[in-house]
C-alpha cells in the first residue's frame, strides 16, 4: 500500500467515504438530536458527498481528465463541488473540513500527501470548519475535527509516515467522539454520541483505509453496501435522568419519542421552526459580512461558507422570508430550500402520483416514458446517484412517488433519495425491480388514478413475479458459481447470478430461456441491447417459438449497453 496519498489514493478515499456514509447513514440519522432532532444527519452527509463526487465525475469527463486528474485538480474540483452540494448543518461543516484539506494541497501544489502534509491538511480543515460556525458548540463535529488535527500534528512531529498519522488520527477521533456526551448534555440525555462527529470519524477512517487497506472485520461489508452492518455499540450509551430512569436513544427526558410530526414540538423542538439554505453569488466579502450579521440576529445554527464568488448559507430561523430577503440584499440567492422542521410531512397537500424509472438505454427510456414514467438515465458505469434520483423526484412536483431502480446496484441510491424526499414532505416507495424487465412488468399495472399504497403493492407483486435473465460477454477474468470466466466468454445470467458459461451467444441465450421457462410462463419479453445483432435476436425468438409455442413473445429495442439481451418471463 502507498506510504503517501496521491491522486489515485484521493479518488479512492472519496469513494470509501461515500461508501461509509451510505452504510452508516441510518445509524447516524438515529444519533441526530442536536441542534434539531430531525434525524437527517447521516442522510445529509451521504447526499453531500454523493452529489459532489457525481459532479466531479461529470466535470472531469467533460474536461477529458476522468481518472487521470492531478491531485491539485482533484482537490480543486472536490472542494467546489462540496460547496455546491452541502446539505444540512453537518453537511456544510463537513464540506469545510474537506475544503481546508484541499486548500493545503492546492496552495502547496502537492502531488502526494505525506504524514506532515496530512497534519497540515487536518489542521486547516478543523480551523476552517470552526471559523464557519457563528457560535461554535463543543461536543459536536468541531470537537472531533479539532482532536483529529491535534493528534495528526503530534504524530507528524514524531516523524510518523502518512499511514501512522492517519491511524493516530482515527484513535483521536474515536476518543473525542466518545467524549461528546460529556460536553453536550442533550447527547447524554439521549444516550448517543454526536451524529456529525460520527461522520467525521468515518471520513478519517476512510483515509486510513485508503492508505493501508486495513479494514475491521465488521466493516468489510462496505464493499457490499447493501448488506446490513452491526450497530457500533460505542455510539450508543445507557441514559439515565436525575430520577434514575432510562431513556431510549432520540427521546429527551419528559418527552415522548417522535413518531408523528405533529408531536415534534413536544419532543424537544424548542428552537426556530425553519431551516433555510441557499447558494449566494453576485456578492462580495463586505455584503456577505453584513448578511452574516443579519442572519445571526434572526436565528441560530448559522453557517456562511465559501467565497470569493460563491457562498453556501445555512441558518435556522422562525422567519424564513426575512432570511431569504437578507440574501437578496447581499446578492443573488438561488437553490433556496426552506424546511419546516415539525410539520413538513403532516401539512403536505395531497397531489398527483408519479413514477420515477431508471433506464439503461434510449429504447427502454422511450417505452418507460410512453407508459407514463419520469425517466432517469442509469446504466452500468454511469448509474444514477442518490442526488440525481432525489432531483428527479422533486422535478415531478408530485406528493406521492414510486421509484423503479431497475437495477440491483441502484437500490441503495434509491433508498437514500426516497428518505431525503420524505423529509421534504413527499411520500415515496421503492419497488424492488432489479432489472429492466421487472420494471416493465411493474409499470404495466400502474393506475395513476390510485394512490401510492395501492400502486406500490401492485407494482411490487408484478415485479417479483417476473423471472429474469440476461446474456453478456465477459470483459475480464473472474470466478463465479458457474466456474472460472475468461475474457470473451458468454455469460448466461439467471435471477441475477451467472448460471452458465458458454462460447456461443445464441445457444447461451436459449439455455437461459429454457431455465426460466422450466417453471412455466405465458409471456416472454426480449429486450435487445445496443450492439445486439438482429440475426442473433431473430434466431433466439425462432427457437423460442418452436420449443414453447404456447408462450407469447414481446420484443423490445432497449438500447442498453453490456447486455446484448435481457429476458423476462411472466
Amino acid at each position: 500500500m502507498p506510504a503517501v496519498l496521491d491522486a489515485d489514493g484521493a479518488r479512492h478515499w472519496g469513494a470509501l467515504t461515500r461508501a461509509a456514509f451510505a452504510a452508516r447513514r441510518t445509524e447516524i440519522d438515529s444519533l441526530n438530536v442536536f441542534p434539531v432532532p430531525d434525524g437527517d444527519t447521516g442522510t445529509n452527509l451521504y447526499l453531500t458527498m454523493d452529489t459532489a463526487l457525481d459532479e466531479v465525475v461529470r466535470l472531469h469527463t467533460a474536461q477529458g481528465i476522468l481518472g487521470t486528474a492531478t491531485l491539485v485538480e482533484e482537490a480543486r474540483s472536490l472542494s467546489r463541488a462540496l460547496l455546491m452540494s452541502a446539505r444540512g448543518n453537518s453537511g456544510v461543516i463537513m464540506s469545510q473540513i474537506v475544503a481546508g484539506m484541499c486548500d493545503v494541497i492546492i496552495e502547496e501544489e502537492l502531488t502526494e500527501v505525506d504524514g506532515p502534509a496530512i497534519a497540515r491538511a487536518f489542521t486547516r480543515g478543523a480551523e476552517l470548519a470552526r471559523a464557519s460556525v457563528a457560535h461554535p458548540q463543543e461536543g459536536t463535529i468541531l470537537s472531533v475535527a479539532d482532536a483529529v488535527a491535534e493528534a495528526a500534528r503530534e504524530s507528524a512531529r514524531a516523524g510518523s509516515d502518512a499511514a501512522t498519522v492517519a491511524r493516530d488520527s482515527v484513535t483521536a477521533a474515536e476518543d473525542a467522539l466518545a467524549r461528546t456526551p460529556e460536553q453536550l448534555p442533550v447527547l447524554a440525555q439521549a444516550g448517543v454520541v454526536d451524529a456529525g462527529g460520527a461522520g467525521c470519524l468515518l471520513m478519517v477512517e476512510a483515509l486510513h483505509r485508503a492508505l493501508t487497506g486495513d479494514w475491521n472485520e465488521d466493516e468489510r461489508a462496505l464493499h457490499h453496501v447493501t448488506e446490513d452492518l452491526l450497530p457500533r455499540t460505542s455510539w450508543h450509551t445507557d441514559t439515565a435522568g436525575a430520577d434514575g430512569l432510562t431513556f431510549p436513544a432520540g427521546a429527551l427526558p419528559g418527552h415522548a419519542a417522535v413518531n408523528d410530526p405533529l408531536d415534534a414540538p413536544a419532543a424537544g423542538l424548542t428552537g426556530p421552526a425553519f431551516e433555510v439554505m441557499f447558494l449566494l453569488d453576485q456578492s462580495d466579502a463586505e455584503r456577505v459580512g453584513m448578511l452574516r450579521t443579519a442572519l445571526d440576529g434572526l436565528g441560530d445554527s448559522l453557517l456562511v461558507v465559501g467565497g470569493p464568488d460563491l457562498w453556501n448559507v445555512h441558518v435556522h430561523v422562525d422567519d424564513a422570508g426575512a432570511a431569504v430577503e437578507a440574501g437578496v440584499l447581499a446578492g443573488r440567492p438561488h437553490r433556496i430550500k426552506i424546511t419546516h422542521f415539525a410539520t413538513q410531512i403532516a401539512h403536505q397537500t395531497p397531489q398527483e402520483f408519479a413514477v420515477i424509472a431508471c433506464a439503461a438505454g434510449p429504447g427502454m427510456a422511450q417505452i418507460l416514458t410512453e407508459a407514463g414514467a419520469t425517466v432517469l438515465p442509469s446504466a452500468p458505469g454511469a448509474r444514477a446517484s442518490a442526488g440525481q434520483i432525489l432531483e428527479a423526484i422533486r422535478r415531478t412536483g408530485a406528493g406521492s412517488v414510486v421509484v423503479l431502480p431497475n437495477d440491483k446496484d441502484t437500490l441503495m441510491a434509491a433508498e437514500v433519495a426516497c428518505r431525503a424526499a420524505t423529509e421534504d414532505g413527499v411520500d415515496t416507495a421503492i419497488v424492488p425491480a432489479r432489472t429492466a424487465v421487472q420494471g416493465l412488468a411493474a409499470l404495466a399495472v400502474v393506475d395513476f388514478d390510485k394512490g401510492l399504497r395501492e400502486n406500490a403493492i401492485a407494482m411490487t407483486s408484478a415485479a417479483v413475479a417476473t423471472r429474469h435473465g440476461a446474456v453478456s460477454i465477459a470483459s475480464r477474468e473472474v470466478l463465479t458459481w458457474a466456474g472460472s470466466v475468461s475474457v470473451g466468454d458468454i455469460l448466461g445470467i439467471v435471477s441475477g447470478d451467472v448460471a452458465l458459461i458458454g462460447d456461443n451467444l445464441t445457444d447461451t441465450a436459449t439455455e437461459v430461456l429454457d431455465r426460466l421457462l422450466s417453471g412455466g410462463g405465458e409471456l416472454v419479453t426480449l429486450v435487445c441491447g445496443a450492439d445486439a445483432d438482429l440475426d442473433f435476436i431473430d434466431t433466439v425468438e425462432e427457437r423460442l417459438s418452436k420449443k414453447h409455442p404456447e408462450v407469447e413473445v414481446v420484443r423490445i429495442d432497449g438500447g442498453q449497453q453490456v447486455y446484448p439481451l435481457l429476458v423476462g418471463v411472466e
